[in-house]
């Protein structure tokens, strides 16, 4: 009876994966603060890509983790067509075509010596305008591998319209955004440096959102909108139901919401204590994000609970 008169549910059309793709291994290296969680090879990005859509998983989100000698002031990995993000694009592609919706972070701060998601002034700010710059480049790179959705992640001022101009003038107009609109600066994110190995020092307060603030959201929401998301998002997840919620409400577009490193980090790190039931926790914390507002969840569970939902 429960089950029948459920009002939300996840599905695992709703799923994307996050998976990063490391420069120079040969076998997946797990990470340690992300039990379960992989820097994937060139092949096994391929593997988990293919196991992502035979379970039913919409789609993957790729990011690149270049060799720490390639990275720059400017992020070069992100532009060269030999870049690890554009590599695996084209690799993941050639797996699964239209099988997953591919799509690609679109961001310095994996790239960059600095580990910051802009291009950086002589008084060591994030140049906002130089930054969009470089968002075009990195753009074209990434459409010209195969990328079906572009994530722009970097909270920059204008980068939706910025980036679409460039893809259109390009003649990628197929190409979708999927908008960062409310990236709040959160403590949660702390896995997902030792994943895409930064070298940031100091924090990103001066570009993604506090997360006192709610009402900037819904000014972000519009900026985005008129400058031309096709889809928006909510990160993280769990500690801004609220704001996925409002986002949801005013939204005509899908509503993602990230289930970032840390929210995955806490459920796992206490489930191998004993404190929690795993499965359940997995299970409540997603319907959590549907009964929010969110249309598409982007979880490291994506494979595993599609499964999960696949066998009833």
């Amino acid at each position: 009876m429960r089950r029948m008169v459920a009002q939300h549910r996840p599905h695992p059309a709703d799923l994307i994966l996050p998976a990063f793709v490391r420069e120079g291994i040969d076998e997946p290296l797990p990470l340690g603060s992300m039990p379960g969680v992989v820097q994937h090879s060139r092949d096994s990005i391929r593997k988990a890509a293919v196991e992502a859509a035979e379970a039913g998983v919409a789609g993957i989100m790729l990011f690149g983790v270049p060799e720490e000698a390639k990275k720059d002031a400017v992020g070069s990995p992100g532009t060269d067509p030999e870049g690890i993000l554009q590599v695996a694009l084209r690799a993941v592609r050639a797996e699964v075509g239209d099988a997953l919706v591919v799509m690609s972070d679109l961001c310095l701060d994996e790239v960059t010596d600095h580990g910051h998601c802009g291009v950086l002034d002589a008084r060591g700010r994030v140049d906002n305008d130089a930054t969009l710059a470089r968002y075009a480049e990195m753009a074209l790179a990434q459409a010209e591998a195969g990328a079906h959705v572009l994530g722009p992640s970097g909270m920059m001022d204008g980068q939706v319209g910025h980036v679409r101009r460039a893809l259109d003038a390009a003649g990628h107009q197929d190409v979708a955004l999927l908008a960062y609109t409310a990236k709040y600066a959160s403590a949660f994110y702390g896995p997902f440096r030792e994943a895409v190995n930064s070298s940031l020092t100091g924090d990103r307060k001066t570009y993604q959102q506090d997360p006192p603030n709610a009402r900037e959201a819904l000014r972000e929401l519009a900026q985005d909108l008129a400058e031309g998301a096709d889809m928006v998002m909510v990160k993280p997840g769990l500690p801004y139901l609220d704001i996925l919620r409002q986002i949801a409400d005013a939204s005509p577009v899908p509503v993602a919401s990230y289930q970032i490193s840390g929210e995955y980090a806490m459920v796992e790190a206490a489930a191998e204590r004993g404190w929690l039931d795993r499965e359940r926790a997995i299970d409540e914390t997603l319907t959590a994000f549907k009964r929010a507002g969110a249309d598409m969840i982007l979880t490291y569970w994506a494979t595993e609970y599609a499964r999960t939902l696949r066998r009833g």
